[in-house]
């Protein structure tokens, strides 16, 4: 894969509107380096362009909940591999979500400053990489991948586990501090059990109210943000009481969640695809018994979630989690959300409102002057039927990114 830049404009293109749900005339999007330098105006004498033929630009789609280095669903197997190792599987799996049409990943726990660097650098062809580091845990919680017969942890920065092990209001602190000295994006916090992780419960609690509040507090300081990992409302009310800003899975909300996101103007990450594809190939990519047991708890109360927060106005973001092989099913969110939202929301959700919550406004999920130039060619319109993104071999045509065109 590699990067094309000698075009710097892109001609007979429609433009796509997420907020407005409008497709434009055929117009002219020109570059300058990595930016949109003008929408409308005509190239310049001699300068190289791109004939979109008419088709249809949408903004480059944002996947906000990812582990790029998360090469298997046995979580648990990640401390023991070589970090080159698994730098190399994540460059495979960001390529592929270019490829899809995602030019913008939040990594949700894993990915560090490093490959963050390597991808801003361009040392490999990527999409932009918005890192938090190692996610934090309390002993026991979703990301403490040690069975309950192991009583060693690792918690260098360098071992590729997903997670750090902090109990204690000084241990968070000095666990939040640590990813924001590495120049985190955001940081997340485990507030209750998850599937992957081999001793906890999905209905359990995690980290005290103390614990919660001292990682917000120090994200606030960096002028950052935390993002939750919850399924239940009694862990995601809490956390959203306590000031975190983003709800990873959310599955099992409530009423009182809904009211509590729109009174804190948080954000929701629904992965349901993921459940799907546990509960399909879980056994068969190495996923603990433990852990497929727990499948069952969050997969069918998923999509209603989805739409008892669609109907009440949350703030909802893409977002797929998918480990290993899974990878190749990301667009298929498009897909399950249309079965709860209609076209313009599921879009937003993966461009104007995944790009707020990036704290990227301005810059991702839109296409205008001065915005990235990230960008998607359609051979079919998404406001009218929004799961030919979930077909990404027959509806993407092209895609750029930095301002180049991506070629495989």
């Amino acid at each position: 894969m590699k990067l094309d830049p000698r075009a710097t404009a892109v001609t007979n293109v429609r433009i796509l509107d997420p907020e407005a749900e409008t497709v434009s005339a055929p117009t002219t999007l020109r570059f300058n380096g990595d930016r949109i330098a003008s929408v409308g105006a005509a190239p310049a004498p001699g300068e190289e362009v791109f004939d979109a033929e008419g088709r249809i630009a949408a903004p480059g789609l944002i996947d906000c909940h990812v582990h790029v280095l998360a090469n298997s669903p046995d979580l648990g197997s990640l401390g023991d591999e070589s970090p080159a190792y698994l730098t190399a599987c994540a460059i495979n799996t960001m390529q592929g979500a270019l490829r899809r049409g995602f030019t913008a990943l939040r990594d949700a726990g894993g990915a560090d400053f490093g490959l963050a660097r390597a991808a801003d650098e361009g040392l490999f062809v990527s999409p932009r990489l918005f890192f938090g580091g190692k996610s934090l845990s309390q002993t026991g919680g979703h990301a403490d991948m040690r069975g309950p017969g192991n009583a060693l942890v690792d918690n260098h920065q360098c071992c590729p586990h997903i997670g750090l092990v902090c109990d204690g209001v000084d241990e968070v602190r000095r666990g939040a501090r640590q990813q924001f000295r590495t120049g985190a994006d955001h940081l997340k916090l485990m507030l209750s059990g998850g599937v992957a992780s081999p001793t906890d419960r999905v209905d359990s609690t995690q980290f005290s109210d103390s614990e919660i509040l001292a990682a917000v507090e120090e994200a606030e300081a960096a002028n950052r943000y935390v993002l939750g990992h919850a399924y239940t409302a009694r862990a995601i009310n809490r956390g959203l009481r306590l000031g975190v800003r983003s709800i990873e899975h959310g599955n099992l909300l409530d009423e009182e969640t809904v009211r509590l996101f729109l009174e804190h103007d948080a954000f929701l990450v629904p992965t349901l695809v993921t459940y799907q594809r546990l509960k399909a190939d879980g056994a068969r990519l190495g996923l603990p018994a433990a852990s497929q047991a727990k499948v069952d708890d969050v997969l069918y109360a998923g999509l209603e979630a989805l739409r008892l927060a669609d109907r009440g106005g949350v703030n909802i973001a893409y977002g797929s989690d998918l480990l290993g092989e899974m990878w190749e099913y990301q667009s298929q969110e498009f897909e399950i959300r249309a079965q709860a939202q209609s076209a313009g929301a599921v879009l937003r959700g993966a461009t104007t409102t995944a790009a707020r919550l990036l704290q990227a406004e301005g810059d991702l999920g839109i296409l205008a002057e001065g915005a990235y130039a990230d960008l998607v060619l359609l051979n079919a319109n998404p406001l009218e039927d929004v799961t030919v993104l979930a077909r990404p071999e027959e509806s993407i045509h092209s895609v750029f990114s930095r301002g180049a065109l991506v070629e495989d």
